[in-house]
Protein backbone atom coordinates (compact mmCIF):
# COMPACT_ATOMS: atom_id res chain seq x y z
CA UNK A 1 0.00 0.00 0.00
CA UNK A 2 1.36 3.12 -1.15
CA UNK A 3 1.47 6.18 1.03
CA UNK A 4 0.45 9.08 -0.21
CA UNK A 5 0.91 11.59 3.03
CA UNK A 6 0.28 14.97 1.73
CA UNK A 7 -2.92 14.27 -0.11
CA UNK A 8 -4.48 12.41 2.91
CA UNK A 9 -3.37 14.80 5.63
CA UNK A 10 -5.07 17.80 3.67
CA UNK A 11 -8.24 15.31 2.65
CA UNK A 12 -8.42 14.03 6.95
CA UNK A 13 -8.02 18.15 7.62
CA UNK A 14 -11.40 18.52 5.73
CA UNK A 15 -12.90 15.24 6.07
CA UNK A 16 -11.68 13.33 8.85
CA UNK A 17 -14.37 13.78 11.32
CA UNK A 18 -16.89 12.34 8.86
CA UNK A 19 -14.73 8.96 9.29
CA UNK A 20 -15.46 6.72 12.62
CA UNK A 21 -13.41 6.69 15.08
CA UNK A 22 -11.97 3.30 14.16
CA UNK A 23 -11.22 4.51 10.87
CA UNK A 24 -9.45 7.91 11.54
CA UNK A 25 -7.66 6.35 14.51
CA UNK A 26 -6.30 3.92 12.06
CA UNK A 27 -5.09 6.82 8.97
CA UNK A 28 -3.79 8.60 11.76
CA UNK A 29 -1.63 5.67 12.86
CA UNK A 30 -0.74 4.97 9.64
CA UNK A 31 0.00 7.79 7.85
CA UNK A 32 0.73 10.32 10.81
CA UNK A 33 2.48 7.54 12.93
CA UNK A 34 3.81 5.85 10.71
CA UNK A 35 2.82 2.28 11.86
CA UNK A 36 3.07 -0.54 9.53
CA UNK A 37 -0.41 -2.81 9.04
CA UNK A 38 1.16 -5.31 11.39
CA UNK A 39 1.54 -2.63 14.11
CA UNK A 40 -1.26 -1.57 14.23
CA UNK A 41 -3.28 -4.68 13.98
CA UNK A 42 -0.85 -6.16 17.14
CA UNK A 43 -1.91 -2.75 18.68
CA UNK A 44 -6.03 -3.03 18.42
CA UNK A 45 -5.90 -6.65 18.65
CA UNK A 46 -7.14 -7.35 15.30
CA UNK A 47 -5.72 -9.09 11.92
CA UNK A 48 -3.34 -6.87 9.62
CA UNK A 49 -5.97 -7.66 6.60
CA UNK A 50 -8.84 -5.72 8.85
CA UNK A 51 -6.58 -2.79 9.69
CA UNK A 52 -5.99 -2.82 5.46
CA UNK A 53 -9.26 -3.03 4.59
CA UNK A 54 -10.28 -0.08 7.09
CA UNK A 55 -7.87 1.77 5.65
CA UNK A 56 -8.76 1.23 2.68
CA UNK A 57 -12.81 2.10 3.12
CA UNK A 58 -11.13 5.35 4.99
CA UNK A 59 -9.03 6.70 1.90
CA UNK A 60 -12.03 6.03 -0.89
CA UNK A 61 -14.34 7.43 1.60
CA UNK A 62 -12.29 10.99 1.83
CA UNK A 63 -11.53 10.53 -1.89
CA UNK A 64 -15.61 10.48 -2.68
CA UNK A 65 -16.08 13.10 -0.11
CA UNK A 66 -13.26 15.70 -1.65
CA UNK A 67 -14.80 14.14 -5.44
CA UNK A 68 -18.71 15.40 -4.41
CA UNK A 69 -17.60 18.59 -2.25
CA UNK A 70 -14.50 19.90 -3.51
CA UNK A 71 -13.47 21.78 -0.16
CA UNK A 72 -9.89 20.60 -0.47
CA UNK A 73 -9.34 21.68 -3.92
CA UNK A 74 -10.97 24.69 -3.66
CA UNK A 75 -9.02 25.50 -0.71
CA UNK A 76 -6.18 25.16 -2.53
CA UNK A 77 -7.49 27.38 -5.21
CA UNK A 78 -8.19 30.55 -2.96
CA UNK A 79 -4.67 29.78 -1.60
CA UNK A 80 -3.39 30.08 -4.60
CA UNK A 81 -5.27 33.63 -5.82
CA UNK A 82 -4.69 35.16 -2.32
CA UNK A 83 -0.76 34.60 -3.13
CA UNK A 84 -1.37 35.87 -7.01
CA UNK A 85 -3.15 38.86 -5.29
CA UNK A 86 -0.01 39.49 -3.08
CA UNK A 87 2.09 39.35 -5.77
CA UNK A 88 0.12 42.27 -7.64
CA UNK A 89 -0.06 44.25 -4.91
CA UNK A 90 4.06 43.40 -5.01
CA UNK A 91 4.17 45.07 -8.69
CA UNK A 92 1.81 48.01 -8.15
CA UNK A 93 3.53 49.40 -5.17
CA UNK A 94 7.26 48.84 -7.02
CA UNK A 95 5.71 51.11 -10.05
CA UNK A 96 4.31 53.73 -7.79
CA UNK A 97 7.51 54.09 -6.49
CA UNK A 98 9.15 54.20 -9.73
CA UNK A 99 6.66 56.81 -11.40
CA UNK A 100 5.81 59.43 -8.21
CA UNK A 101 4.66 57.70 -5.13
CA UNK A 102 0.90 58.33 -4.58
CA UNK A 103 -0.28 58.29 -0.75
CA UNK A 104 -3.78 57.05 -2.40
CA UNK A 105 -2.35 54.19 -4.51
CA UNK A 106 0.17 52.76 -1.44
CA UNK A 107 -2.74 52.95 0.85
CA UNK A 108 -4.88 50.83 -1.15
CA UNK A 109 -1.50 48.19 -1.83
CA UNK A 110 -1.24 48.14 1.76
CA UNK A 111 -5.15 47.23 2.61
CA UNK A 112 -5.05 44.68 0.06
CA UNK A 113 -2.31 43.17 1.23
CA UNK A 114 -3.52 43.22 4.63
CA UNK A 115 -6.56 41.26 3.50
CA UNK A 116 -5.04 38.91 1.43
CA UNK A 117 -2.43 38.04 4.51
CA UNK A 118 -5.22 38.19 7.00
CA UNK A 119 -7.61 35.34 4.51
CA UNK A 120 -4.07 33.38 3.50
CA UNK A 121 -3.92 33.21 7.37
CA UNK A 122 0.10 34.57 7.28
CA UNK A 123 1.80 36.52 9.98
CA UNK A 124 1.13 40.30 8.71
Amino acid sequence: MAKNFEVINILLDFYGDMLTEKQKAFIEYYYNDDLSLSEIAENEGITRQGVRDAIKRAEGQLFEMEERLGLAKRFEEVRAGLDEILVCADEINESNMRTGLSREINDAVVRIKLIAQTLNNEEV
